[in-house]
């Protein structure tokens, strides 16, 4: 569904990605590991669009992503969980949802506002409230549910959990796993390695701008090297 081979990217003068190669399978749920600062956000801005590729390949069922506007190649499909969640604060919750939905690949089944309140009640209760007014919580369910309203094949997190209450990040994966048993591919960055290892299929640990090391979750587990080497924190 989503390959990059040999991706680069800079930031003026300064590069961030040294030849980014990984793949993901329909249905898959896939991570990008590693400490702050190696190149997961920028892999993700970068796939979306909004930071440009230098070099390299980005192929979505086959499509070229690289030069795409960020807009075209989320029409294609690729729903975006940004870090910082990003909400309108200016609007309310409702207005967030519906801001931004479409259905553009024409999907038999698409996602709506009950479907998403069905996946977060909490939200049912804040369909009035402005963006701003939000717990953090309900705001990482409001950025989930707002890019579920896009219909994606390719649902893209960065920063899951990052800052939430433990009730909360449980919620979260909850709804991953219920999300992924739909048969939605997800490519999530989060520190949180026990949660995401119960979710994922892969895992690829970037460093210094690449793909350092790739493995399932039972290799992952098995490899205390691996875990010490790059995700220790």
């Amino acid at each position: 569904m989503l390959e990059l081979k040999d991706v680069t990217a800079h930031y003026g003068t300064s590069q961030a990605l040294f030849g980014m190669s990984l793949s993901l399978q329909a249905g898959e749920v896939a991570t990008l590991l590693g400490r702050n600062g190696m190149g997961k956000t920028t892999t993700i801005n970068t796939i979306m669009g909004i930071v440009r590729a230098s070099g390299g390949s980005i192929r979505f069922d086959g499509q070229e992503l690289v030069g795409r506007p960020s807009f075209r190649t989320a029409n294609l499909g690729l729903g975006l969980v940004p870090e910082g969640r990003q909400i309108f604060p200016n609007l309310t919750m409702m207005e967030n949802l519906v801001a931004t939905a479409s259905n553009h690949l024409g999907l038999p089944d698409p996602w709506t506002v009950e479907k998403v309140f069905a996946l977060f009640p909490e939200l049912a209760t804040r369909i009035g409230s402005m963006g701003n007014l939000l717990s953090g919580g309900e705001q990482q369910m409001l950025a989930i549910g707002r890019a579920l309203m896009t219909n994606p094949r390719l649902l893209i997190l960065d920063e899951a959990t990052e800052g939430l209450a433990p009730l909360v990040r449980r919620r979260i994966w909850e709804a991953l796993t219920q999300i992924r048993g739909q048969g939605m591919s997800i490519l999530v960055v989060d520190k949180n390695l026990a949660d995401l290892m119960k979710i994922a299929d892969r895992h690829f640990i970037v460093q210094r701008g690449q793909v350092e090391w790739s493995g399932t979750s039972a290799e992952l587990a098995a490899d205390e090297a691996v875990r010490r080497r790059y995700l220790e924190f």
